[in-house]
């Protein structure tokens, strides 16, 4: 940043004009870390459950009743965390514009038909 005479701060050049999180380091789920912690806490024990299951020979359809409940709900964690890259990593790239949004937009667009094949 340099000042001008009118004194007015202005990004150098190469600098960028607006620093952001993700200039920082910080990803979009910074914010909801704590909550996303506690629901992949929540995913890990139907997984255990679902060993547990398994190992006490529960009838074949409750397993798979409990394997669909942990696949929506990581279904519903990987959705949250593309609405965050998308309000966090490609707003900050459409900020600074140039190749950095397309590069953004085509890891999202991967990202998003991941998780349709799956």
């Amino acid at each position: 940043m340099t000042t001008t005479e009118a004194g007015a701060t202005v990004p150098s050049e190469g600098t960028p004009a607006v620093v952001t999180d993700h200039d920082r380091g910080i990803h979009g789920y910074h914010h909801q870390k704590a909550e996303h912690l506690k629901r992949l806490r929540r995913i890990e024990g139907q997984v255990r459950g679902l060993q547990r299951m398994v190992e006490e020979d529960t009838y074949c359809i409750d397993i798979l009743t409990q394997v669909s409940a942990s696949t929506k709900a990581l279904q519903s964690f990987a959705l949250q965390l593309l609405e965050e890259h998308l309000r966090h990593c490609v707003a900050d790239a459409a900020l600074k514009g140039g190749a950095e949004i397309d590069a953004k937009v085509d890891e999202a667009t991967k990202a998003i038909g991941r998780l349709l094949r799956s």
